[in-house]
């Protein structure tokens, strides 16, 4: 029998905030002295191969990095990962072995989102990211994974914001 390793997914579009909540949710449990560990997920993936190579090498570091971090003792878990479809929580599921997921979507106004990526993105592809945005989020709505919503507006506080997730997450009161 392998113990419940509860893991909060924040799931989003580009722009949305996912890394900055993820980083400040783990700011929020070290000052509880709540041992975790927070993996954004884009760094597992940040890599090209030829189209025969594996698309779920991302989701194996994911579970070598657990294996690492479960092995120091670590018992819980954030992600912070676009889910655009059950197989990409499913994967998430199997890199982690006895995984009790829950997924806070974080969203913000649309045009905020945008604006977000644009002033982020300087690079060759910031318009293509641009763009991913409204289809990002069409594809997140369509999954319908999500346990509950947070929205991220340019006015909220992101400490409020990583509290209230926690909470309802129920990881602290």
């Amino acid at each position: 029998m392998r113990a419940e390793v509860p893991v909060l997914v924040i799931t989003g579009t580009m722009g949305s905030g996912k890394t900055t909540l993820l980083a400040e949710a783990s700011d929020v449990l070290k000052a509880r002295r709540i041992a975790h560990a927070a993996v954004d997920f884009d760094t597992l993936g940040i890599y090209h191969l030829p189209r025969t190579a594996s698309t779920d090498l991302a989701y194996r570091n994911l579970g070598s990095i657990w294996q690492n971090y479960a092995a120091a003792g670590v018992a819980r878990l954030l992600v912070a990962e676009a889910l655009e479809n059950a197989r990409d929580l499913n994967r998430i599921r199997e890199a982690v072995p006895g995984a009790k997921i829950v997924v806070c979507r974080l969203t913000a106004p649309l045009e905020t989102m945008r604006r977000r990526v644009l002033q982020r993105e300087p690079g060759m592809l910031r318009d293509t990211f641009v763009a991913r945005v409204a289809e990002l989020e069409g594809l997140i709505d369509s999954a319908a994974l999500h346990d509950f919503t947070l929205l991220n507006y340019d006015q909220c506080s992101i400490t409020e914001i990583a509290v209230q997730m926690l909470r309802l997450a129920n990881w602290i009161e």
